[in-house]
């Protein structure tokens, strides 16, 4: 094909969110029908080169045909087959300057049923095709007869089961089946009866005649003898049937199939022939083509055979059409076309048919490149003054575009076209290819891009899970040692509404060298480590999530959650910590494609521990003034306990203060000081102490109501705990040992005392403070114990205590076990004496 296509824009449709293909054919000689999915139908004049008409459906439209005598148009909509007179329209439009508008409501409705994929009109007998279950259904209507409520009368209905099912998603399920109808060459009085006032018969588009051979080959000697017209339809599922309309008794049978969706059926004439088509052409979606053309066995024609010839082209196919021996089909990405006349079965005898079969299969690979890309309907092929093919296509973003294909060959020498006009058509073809050319370029280049920035994107997702999981199953792997990504957080308290809670403010750290780009997620879980378990056994977990935006290495994310509400005492509570990542985000539009894409990647970083440290309400540092008040207080105290104890004796009662309950920890001082590298000897180790039990980080939570830099001024702190009780801290110096020991053989220990009226704060508080003096006896440097230190410290009468408040355990739980003289509050008490014992009493860290 010599020369280039000229590719003229008309209009621009929107075709986006619609799940079907656009569509457009030509029902009137001039004026082009197209949809694109939605439920809308646009007539536009290729003669005025504008849009008429806008046609408004209750439904998404399917697909549309029109009478032989163009009339009226019939289309396919959600809930049946409407009909509309189509000259009423378009006269009401011409004098319009803008497109008209029309409402189509259900009083044209002439098939009242829903799912009508596909329509066809023979004559006046109305071809409709849907699935129900797992067949299809191809009905017949008398388009003429209208029953009660004018709907058209079935004349009868087909059903022929489903190969596969392949209409499992819904890019499936939105495929339309491929209807035609075929004729032998002297049938014409079907149509020539409704065009008597033209001088040649006007064939309706979806329709073509065939050679009486091949028709009788291909459909029976009982359809070729009535001169019936055939209907052809090629499924989804990749089978091509026919159904004879006039001979008695018809059935719907199987002429052959492409094992994938049929995208086209046509038919293929030589040049010389007279409009007959001498090869009938089906084309699957993923580029089979099958030729049937006749096979003569001999000179006297009586041994001819049916000829199927099988084929591949590149696919997939989105459209295709015919004009005489071409067959033009688009892949998407380009416009391509096939001369079919280089393998048509014209030869006799079956060396000849063999020789002429590879004939064709070689000219199926050889196909020719018109350089249009990104078509996805085309119409059917026109012929202009000047004898140029012009196909009329429409774009995947909705472009009506008018090709125009150079003369070839025999066509071109023959036309006695002006130089001039040549030259400005070359150039003019010249420009159109270009813009197609940079169009496909532009087009592949954002693929391109696309690609490369998802590869990227899954290389940094990559390298992430790895970073994060070779941390955690390293053998070389330290409890101590932080990932590279990590979380941190501080603890204060906040008011609203005059109510106070515990807020977590919780710190991503990427030390990594990698981005956490979109798509990324913080997924923080909150769990108390002891609950009371609610009605059904569930646990008390609370999840939070926040999406990351592009947090480059060395930036840190800050979040905060609510962590308890004052009077809570579900203390200590873990916080977990971890990046989820949707396998969705990855793909980005490409998702849409896969729907069933859901899971998710997550990688646990670190665990944090908030105790009854971390959620203490400290009140202000003692100063000088506050010690004058509390020795004001101190004197108030005695004044009013002077008084309480007058009326007790005048037989008045008082108001009985609360239990108070305390728990003890002793430390070596020495331990302490190399420790907490306390290097100057006059530094107070108490205060140490304190400052560092409320102050440093511990298992990754720093406590943030006193601020980074104030420090603890006094040995006494008064707090208040999560669960509003009032608590007291208490550090001070106490000398260990027998009284007869000298100086230099007692120790110096620094005892810790909590006290508080709640218990659940004195034991939670005590497991805090006994937990972070077990992390600071990790950093311990470890050397021996002195023996003789061990002995002068009264271990044996230590030990003997324990062994005895280890009896009365045993004994108060067989007690309780027999239930012998022993309720359950006498129990109680007797463990609770054990354990505050316990706890006033402990056992000596050195």
């Amino acid at each position: 094909m010599d020369g280039r296509c000229a590719v003229e824009t008309w209009a621009e449709f929107d075709c986006s969110g619609t799940s079907c293909t656009p569509k457009l054919k030509f029902v009137l000689g001039k004026d082009v029908f197209l949809w694109t999915g939605g439920d809308e139908v646009y007539i536009f004049s290729t003669q005025r080169s504008k849009l008429t008409v806008i046609l408004q459906f209750p439904g998404p439209v399917s697909d549309l045909v029109g009478s032989p005598d163009t009339q009226l148009l019939y289309v396919a909509s959600h809930s049946g087959v409407y009909c509309v007179c189509l000259q009423s329209l378009l006269s009401s439009a011409d004098s319009a300057s803008c497109p008209a508008e029309r409402q189509i409501s259900s009083e044209f409705l002439v098939v009242p049923e829903g799912g009508v994929l596909s329509l066809l009109l023979v004559g006046t007998v109305l071809v409709t095709v849907t699935k129900k279950d797992k067949s299809w259904v191809l009905t017949l209507y008398n388009s003429t007869k209208l029953s009660g409520s004018r709907s058209c009368e079935m004349l009868s209905s087909f059903s022929l089961p489903t190969v596969s099912d392949v209409l499992h998603n819904d890019s499936e399920r939105r495929k339309r089946p491929v209807l035609m109808c075929v004729d032998s060459s002297d049938a014409t009085q079907l149509y020539s009866s409704s065009t008597s006032s033209s001088q040649e018969t006007h064939l309706p588009d979806s329709h073509f005649f065939l050679d009486p051979v091949l028709f009788k080959l291909l459909f029976g000697i009982d359809a070729a003898l009535a001169k019936s017209p055939v209907i052809l339809c090629g499924l989804p599922d990749g089978v091509l049937c026919f159904l004879p309309l006039r001979p008695p008794g018809s059935r719907l049978r199987v002429l052959h199939s492409l094992e994938q969706p049929v995208v086209f059926i046509g038919g293929s004439s030589a040049a010389e022939s007279s409009g007959r088509a001498q090869c009938l052409v089906a084309v699957g979606e993923q580029g089979r083509v099958v030729l049937m053309e006749v096979n003569k066995g001999g000179p006297e024609g009586g041994g001819s055979t049916t000829g199927f010839t099988e084929g591949c082209v590149s696919g997939p196919v989105m459209c295709g059409c015919v004009d005489k021996d071409s067959l033009y089909y688009s892949t998407g990405s380009d416009l391509l076309v096939l001369d079919l006349s280089r393998g048509s079965c014209g030869g006799e005898g079956s060396d000849g048919c063999e020789e002429t079969s590879r004939k064709a299969v070689a000219a199926l690979q050889c196909p020719t490149s018109l350089n249009v890309c990104r078509v996805v309907s085309l119409a059917e092929p026109k012929h202009n003054t000047a004898g140029e093919v012009q196909l009329h296509a429409l774009s995947v973003r909705g472009q009506l575009q008018r090709i125009t294909l150079p003369v070839r060959g025999k066509e071109a020498t023959s036309s006695n076209v002006p130089s001039s006009t040549r030259a400005s058509r070359s150039v003019r073809d010249l420009l159109s290819a270009i813009g197609d050319v940079c169009e496909r370029a532009s087009a592949l280049k954002t693929a391109i891009k696309s690609k490369n920035h998802l590869l990227i994107h899954l290389n940094q997702v990559l390298n992430i899970s790895f970073l994060l999981s070779d941390g955690a199953n390293s053998v070389e792997h330290r409890p101590d040692q932080e990932k590279a990504i990590r979380c941190h957080a501080v603890t204060s308290w906040s008011r609203l509404l005059q109510k106070d809670s515990l807020n977590l403010t919780c710190d991503l750290e990427n030390s990594s060298p990698y981005v956490l780009e979109r798509g990324w997620t913080l997924s923080i879980t909150v769990s108390p480590l002891s609950y009371s378990p609610r009605a059904g056994g569930d646990s008390s977990s609370a999840n939070f999530s926040f999406p990351l935006q592009n947090l480059h290495p060395g930036e840190t994310f800050k979040v905060s959650l609510p962590l308890a509400a004052a009077g809570d005492a579900s203390f200590p509570v873990t916080v977990s910590c971890s990046l989820v990542l949707l396998l969705s985000s990855l793909l980005g539009d490409e998702a849409a494609k896969f729907p069933g894409l859901s899971s998710c990647i997550s990688l646990p970083l670190n665990s944090l521990t908030v105790d009854w440290l971390h959620a203490l309400q400290v009140d202000s540092p003692i100063t000088s003034h506050a010690k004058a008040t509390c020795q004001l207080n101190t004197t108030s105290d005695t004044i009013r306990a002077f008084i309480n104890s007058h009326r007790n004796r005048s037989g008045t009662t008082s108001k009985t203060d609360p239990e108070k309950y305390s728990a003890i920890v002793r430390v070596s001082s020495e331990l302490l000081r190399e420790t907490l590298m306390i290097r100057n000897s006059d530094q107070n180790v108490n205060l140490s102490l304190l400052n560092w039990l409320l102050s440093e980080h511990h298992e990754g939570v720093k406590t943030g109501q006193q601020g980074d830099k104030a420090t603890v001024s006094s040995s006494v702190i008064h707090a208040r705990g999560p669960n509003n009780h009032s608590v007291k801290l208490t550090a001070k110096e106490v000398i260990v040992g027998d009284g007869s020991l000298r100086k230099e053989e007692s120790l110096t220990t620094v005892e810790v005392q909590i006290e508080s009226s709640s218990l659940a704060a004195v034991c939670g508080l005590h497991h805090a403070v006994l937990h972070r003096l077990q992390t600071l006896l990790q950093r311990a440097p470890e050397r021996a114990a002195s023996t003789k230190s061990v002995q002068s410290l009264a271990l044996r009468q230590a030990l003997q205590r324990a062994e005895h408040l280890l009896q009365q355990i045993q004994q108060s739980r067989i007690s309780g076990a027999f239930s012998v003289g022993v309720s359950a509050g006498q129990m109680t008490r007797s463990l609770l004496r054990v354990y505050r014992e316990l706890r006033e009493n402990p056992l000596l860290i050195i």
